[in-house]
């Protein structure tokens, strides 16, 4: 091992002193400009706070992100009210500290918490207050409220309401929604950023905005944009939809001895165009008897008895049966698809720990032709590799319906219509592999690779939920040009991220909301 030179011991010496000044100058600052420090020093955590780690662990879901050398932030701070964040941002911005905004932890690359220069974190977890209004079909959500729990305040209102967000019920929604959010009624309704119709954000300047205040370009922006990119989202406000009393959901698994190759291609011109009342998505994995397993698993808005029939007329190669069906409510249908038994108790989607924990690597893709049969063939190859035994899936999730109806830039989320699956595959490995990380993260590049004649092109699209900084990032520490920034910018937003750009320069202008994948303002 070479020996560090005494200019590298000298930089990582001013280095640990300037991060220690600007935590000191940050804590000082907020103790001058908070109008009740006592209040709002009891919801900061430093390295001091015994609490400081459980904190900053508690709601990271990729381990990857968690290690000793992943770099922490100066202070961890869990406001308890909006009017806490104005005085973070302000005294952030005079400490010279980044701010990374954090509402759940599902963060395939772990950007609301970890940061490459001196940084706090503004976690949204203690903004978790939902009020919904049943007779006008709305609700206020907080962002650091987790979809599980916006599902169970609805139900308590009524059980013919429901909201088109996503399976995963222990994610925050600040981030999902700010993404776009997609799930299994997408296809019936589109995505939960398409029914926001308000929000609450903290700007760069320290103000609060409604829509109103924000204007439309600003809540244009945040709806499927990136929220982070432009400010703080408190709240959001939600149009809620309207579920049947009764649902129908399904799971077939099928092995590859049992043709689950070509019912995977037939799917493919199946599940796009059936009725928008019937979503069927594809989830591949390993078997623990050493083949691929191919589950189909649906959720239909509507009962067995007209089911079957529509399954029988539309795809009856999977040979769906009455016994591979249960007739349930909508809300007893997010249990299902959240890994619980559909009898479990309801309180249990109150429930935000993390079930499980490991490191990960997801990529996303977007499919506009039908992949052919040799094609598939090909991906099974790549499950028995040596990376492929710890875990790995593929997810196939159906657009068409109301997804190919609503125009590419009604929001920023443009990924509409011709599109007719979003695939994404990702691998787990366990702590103790964690020192061959890098072979895994490999695979998940090779598949990847695999992919690129049968995905879209021109941009080859990708879904910004699904975060990948292998497409290219931001210099966060100095400038980052226009085209630097339209390599991921562009597989993301597509045509929407000119007008995101546009409006970042003009809220934002100093970029001081930024990470390595944010929206840049034009001069960067």
């Amino acid at each position: 091992m070479k020996t560090p030179t005494i200019s590298l011991i000298l930089l990582l010496i001013l280095s640990c002193s300037l991060a220690a000044s600007a935590a000191g100058d940050f804590l000082q600052c907020l103790s001058e400009k908070s109008d009740n420090y006592s209040s709002i020093s009891n919801v900061v955590y430093t390295s001091n706070n015994s609490s400081y780690t459980s904190i900053l662990k508690y709601s990271i879901f990729n381990l990857r992100f968690a290690t000793n050398s992943t770099p922490k932030p100066q202070a961890i701070i869990t406001p308890e009210h909006e009017s806490q964040i104005p005085a973070i941002i302000h005294c952030a911005k005079e400490a010279c500290l980044e701010v990374r905004t954090r509402s759940g932890g599902h963060d395939f690359e772990g950007l609301s918490y970890v940061s490459r220069v001196p940084f706090v974190v503004i976690d949204l977890i203690n903004l978790s207050e939902i009020t919904v209004d049943a007779e006008s079909k709305t609700a206020w959500v907080e962002a650091g409220a987790t979809i599980g729990s916006l599902y169970y305040r609805i139900a308590e209102k009524s059980p013919v309401l429901g909201f088109p967000a996503g399976g995963c019920l222990t994610i925050g929604v600040g981030g999902h929604f700010g993404g776009g959010g997609y799930g299994l009624m997408q296809r019936k309704y589109g995505l939960a950023a398409d029914h926001v119709i308000d929000a609450r954000i903290v700007d760069v300047n320290g103000k609060i905005l409604d829509r109103e205040s924000m204007g439309e370009d600003l809540f244009w922006a945040i709806r499927g944009g990136g929220a982070a990119s432009f400010g703080v989202v408190v709240a959001w406000k939600v149009q809620l939809v309207d579920v049947p009393k009764n649902v129908t959901i399904f799971q077939v698994d099928r092995t590859l001895e049992q043709n689950a190759t070509h019912l995977i291609h037939r799917w493919q011109y199946i599940a796009p165009n059936i009725d928008k009342d019937l979503f069927i998505g594809v989830l591949t994995s390993r078997s623990s008897n050493r083949t691929v397993l191919v589950s189909f698993f649906a959720l239909y808005l509507g009962g067995i008895d007209t089911l079957l029939p529509l399954m029988q007329q539309s795809f009856p190669e999977l040979g769906l049966v009455r016994q591979n069906c249960a007739e349930t409510s909508w809300i007893q249908s997010t249990l299902a698809f959240g890994g619980y038994p559909i009898e479990t108790p309801l309180q249990i989607l109150l429930n935000r720990t993390q079930p499980t924990k490991g490191f990960a690597k997801d990529k996303s893709n977007y499919v506009k032709t039908p992949i052919p049969q040799h094609a598939f063939e090909g991906i099974w190859e790549h499950f028995y590799k040596a990376e492929a035994m710890s875990g790995l899936f593929i997810l196939m999730m159906p657009y068409g319906g109301k997804m190919a109806e609503i125009s590419e830039s009604a929001i920023p989320f443009p990924h509409r219509g011709g599109n007719l699956y979003l695939i994404n595959h990702a691998i787990g490995w366990l702590e103790e592999n964690a020192r061959d990380s890098e072979s895994y993260v490999s695979w998940s590049r090779r598949i990847d690779d695999y992919l690129t004649p049968y995905v879209s092109s021109n941009p080859r699209e990708a879904y910004l939920n699904y975060r990948d900084l292998d497409l290219g990032v931001n210099n966060v520490v100095g400038e980052t040009s226009y085209e630097q920034a339209s390599v991921w910018g562009k597989r993301y937003f597509k045509d929407n991220f000119d007008r995101l750009v546009r409006v970042k320069t003009m809220v934002d202008p100093g970029n001081f909301f930024r990470n390595e994948q944010s929206i840049p303002p034009l001069h960067y």
